[in-house]
């Protein structure tokens, strides 16, 4: 077998994203999903993400400023404060907030 020195990586992941939200996502989002499959998406919104339900909000929002036909997949975190829910956490794992999609 022929040595190979080289590595193609056609679409890698992003492991840490700050898209915001608004117009700054849907200016930044573009560009992102041209280059990436999928990135972990950080929460650090104003206010943050600090829940499973508003992490599958943010998520949408982002499902919906994607170009019509990418594909590309956010991989949805929270913001853990001493506050944070255990179970909610698990419930947002459970559920998948940050399932994998494409969109169409």
């Amino acid at each position: 077998m022929a040595e190979s020195n080289k590595i193609t990586l056609r679409r890698p992941d992003d492991w840490h994203l700050h898209l915001r939200d608004g117009a700054m996502l849907k200016a930044v989002l573009p560009f992102t999903a041209r280059r990436f499959a999928r990135a972990v998406v950080m929460p650090n919104l104003a206010p943050p993400v600090r829940t499973a339900v508003q992490a599958r909000a943010y998520r949408k929002r982002i499902l919906e400023a994607l170009p019509k036909g990418a594909k590309f997949t956010p991989l949805m975190t929270s913001y853990l404060t001493d506050h944070s829910d255990p179970e909610d956490i698990a419930r947002g794992h459970t559920r998948r907030a940050g399932s994998p999609t494409s969109s169409a």
